[in-house]
């Protein structure tokens, strides 16, 4: 219990010494700053390098140039679009077989309303990994900040 010496009543101090919670909070502090990056358990795996052939880089770029992406859109009544014309599930069904049959194959990008279940889109690209399409992607719009 501290005493008072500069106050004349010579009572009992009621303020809190913080000097010594402070230096218990550094010093757990600086023993957390040096364990915590000792705890991460990381596996360090070495990757394989690739360096392509110039036969596989001229097939890759060939792959890229050749071939223009098919877009498929489906709005929030389940409506169907090829490349922004109006068509039916069977009709897609038998495009995209033919497409999926192309030398180089083309992308195929799923868009979908911002209300459309996602069990469409799903179906989608159910069915057009049956017909054998392969490069399949999600087109998204990144959200604008006003």
């Amino acid at each position: 219990m501290a005493m008072s010496s500069g106050n004349e009543s010579g009572g009992v101090m009621a303020d809190i010494n913080v000097t010594p919670l402070v230096d218990v909070m550094l010093v757990l502090l600086i023993i957390f700053m040096i364990t915590t990056p000792l705890m991460n358990h990381k596996t360090k795996v070495e990757l394989p390098q690739a360096e392509l052939t110039p036969e596989v880089k001229r097939a890759d770029e060939a792959r890229n140039k050749g071939a223009s992406p098919i877009t498929i859109s489906v709005t929030e009544g389940g409506e169907l679009f090829w490349n922004d014309e109006p068509i039916s599930r069977e009709l897609i069904e038998s495009r995209l077989s033919s497409e999926a049959q192309k030398q180089p194959q083309p992308p195929l990008n799923l868009r979908g309303d911002r209300t459309t279940k996602l069990r469409v889109i799903n179906d989608i690209t159910k069915l057009a990994q049956q017909q054998g399409m392969l490069d399949i992607g999600y087109v998204a719009t990144r959200e604008k900040k006003n």
